[in-house]
């Protein structure tokens, strides 16, 4: 976010804000000047506090955006999935993975007369950081801001665009036992279940992302909807991308803190005036828990046994689980039972979706003529964490959570094929040929996801989704280089209409190091030449990325066991 950059320049205030508006000026431009021009009903705060209905509403409100066929933060705002969208006028709407929530919560709240506040300060919880959004020990509040309660409302727009500016993956990084009254943090941590996360709840990846869940299966899938700098909207699934942490760094679920309008004089038409905000404390929070960090066997939420998270154990109907297991059997309806045929396609489906999503990102960059741009000397600081075009246009995050999601399908389809050897309960297969029927479940999923680009001669190229698997490693995430490169050609005929020249193909061959790397190592120093990437050291923390990646195929996995099912002779086949 450009938001990040000028609060890392540590200017005072009035420059702060000055660069703060020029940023919004710059990223919002017409959008907003459009909107003063039409007529937007102003935001009249008419109830005190959000109720059940107002929650159940919103949680309905996210699961149309996320159900929609939108794939734009204005797109879907302006689609028939938003009953309230003939009600902001000419207003257009810009959000990355952290203005997001916050965006559709206060356009929600502007459209049903709801209270709404924010925090719009954060300080590292100790300590000096050289980038607020990757605090080793979190961070704590330090301002915040509420929308003003008058007789006329007020303009949305002034809220939404002090929102871009004041919001970071850096505001969800609290202790999850934060609980300060008076500058408090705007969500806190549920259990894990059905009725606490639901639609609208946050999840936030340490490594700097934020994501919305739109729907929980009944499988207990958890289904997730987030934005991009770009200002492209994509969707996925809850899983292993999603890294625990230690508490004091908030990641993982989380649900908006009730407030309460308190003070507040009620007008002849409903409309509330004055008055202040006050926030639920955790202890009266009915959903609130810690179990999330400490696991299910314990009640005991003192700093020792937060401090010891990762020992944490997860437990249901009295079988150990890890704790991704876990979450899903939680979530289910009734007791959880997995299907690999469906499970696979399931995956499918949502790697396609994130696919989907990358092409938008690629072609945005190629639409704005980044590939033409001559590269930089060095990479940015950190390639997962920046700004400028990097932030704008490149895909290094993106394509990293495609990686994780492709070694999690295979580790998963590979677990639950020994599950059902073992005769596991959870596991149901009613067909004869397990592998069979997941080799053409694959197959056939990967033959309905084609992504079509256009190679700089203009020559069309569809890629399956196994296609994009057997490249992937070769997936550039790098907005200078071509979009041959962008999509991994490697084949000699697609790869020849790439005009880069010899200073972008070496940059392209030392950038397979990291291309390897499935981890975002957000916090490490990674501004190198290509010659320094080229010599390593290769590991996780050296910054120049990895020798050879995990893999990430399970289709070639399936194969194997399929190859050595044919070549037994008196080994049972696995069915």
């Amino acid at each position: 976010m450009i938001s990040d950059f000028v609060k890392r320049l540590d200017l005072p205030a009035a420059a702060t804000g000055l660069l703060f508006g020029l940023a919004c000026s710059l990223i919002l431009g017409s959008s907003l000047t459009a909107a003063s021009a039409a007529p937007a009903q102003p935001w009249r705060i008419t109830q005190e506090a959000w109720s059940e209905a107002d929650e159940r509403g919103y949680s309905e409100f996210v699961a149309a955006m996320g159900a929609a066929d939108c794939w734009n933060v204005d797109n879907c705002l302006e689609s028939a999935a938003n009953p309230y969208r003939h009600r902001h006028g000419n207003m257009r709407f810009r959000a990355d993975c952290a203005d997001f929530p916050y965006l559709l919560r206060a356009y929600y709240a502007w459209m049903n007369g709801l209270p709404f506040a924010y925090q719009n300060g954060i300080l590292p919880q100790s300590g000096w950081t050289r980038d607020i959004r990757y605090t080793r020990s979190g961070n704590r509040v330090v301002s915040r801001k509420s929308v003003p309660a008058t007789q006329n409302g007020i303009n949305a727009a002034s809220i939404l665009v002090d929102l871009r500016s004041a919001i970071s993956t850096g505001s969800y990084r609290h202790h999850a036992t934060a609980n300060d009254q008076t500058y408090f943090t705007d969500m806190y941590s549920p259990e894990i279940g059905r009725d606490a996360i639901r639609p609208g709840t946050i999840v936030y990846d340490v490594n700097g992302h934020v994501v919305l869940v739109w729907r929980v299966e009944d499988d207990g899938r958890v289904l997730t909807l987030s934005a991009h700098p770009d200002n492209s909207v994509s969707r996925s699934f809850y899983g292993r991308n999603f890294l625990r942490t230690h508490p004091r760094q908030g990641t993982g679920f989380k649900d908006w803190r009730p407030i309460r309008l308190v003070g507040a004089q009620r007008q002849a038409d409903g409309t509330l005036v004055g008055g202040h905000i006050e926030a639920t404390p955790n202890e009266a929070i009915q959903n609130f828990s810690l179990m999330q960090y400490v696991g299910t066997e314990t009640t005991d939420t003192s700093k020792r046994a937060l401090d010891q998270w990762r020992q944490a154990t997860f437990v249901r109907d009295g079988q150990p689980l890890d704790y991704y297991h876990y979450v899903r059997a939680a979530m289910a309806r009734g007791n959880l039972t997995m299907e690999p045929v469906h499970e696979i396609r399931s995956s499918m489906r949502s790697l396609c979706n994130d696919v989907r999503a990358r092409k938008q990102a690629v072609d945005a960059a190629i639409g704005n003529g980044i590939d033409k741009v001559a590269a930089p000397g060095r990479l940015p600081q950190n390639i997962y964490g920046t700004f400028g075009y990097w932030e704008f246009y490149s895909t290094p995050s993106r394509d990293a959570r495609l990686k994780t999601a492709l070694k999690e399908q295979r580790d998963h389809i590979e677990s639950l094929i020994e599950m059902h050897r073992q005769g596991a309960s959870t596991v149901t297969y009613e067909g004869t040929d397990l592998i069979g029927d997941l080799i053409h479940a694959y197959d056939e999923e990967s033959a309905k996801c084609v992504t079509t680009y256009a190679r700089s001669n203009g020559v069309p190229v569809q890629l399956t989704l196994n296609d994009v698997v057997d490249r992937v490693y070769d997936l550039s995430f790098d907005p200078y280089q071509c979009i041959e490169k962008r999509w991994g050609a490697t084949d000699p005929a697609e790869a020849a209409s790439c005009q880069d020249g010899p200073a972008k193909d070496q940059w392209y061959r030392a950038q397979r190091f990291l291309r390897n790397q499935i981890d975002r190592t957000y916090d490490v120093d990674m501004g190198y030449t290509p010659a320094q990437l080229e010599a390593g050291p290769h590991d996780l923390f050296s910054g120049r990325g990895i020798a050879e990646g995990p893999d990430v195929d399970v289709r070639a996995y399936l194969l194997s066991v399929q190859g050595r099912q044919q070549a037994s002779i008196d080994g049972p086949a696995v069915r």
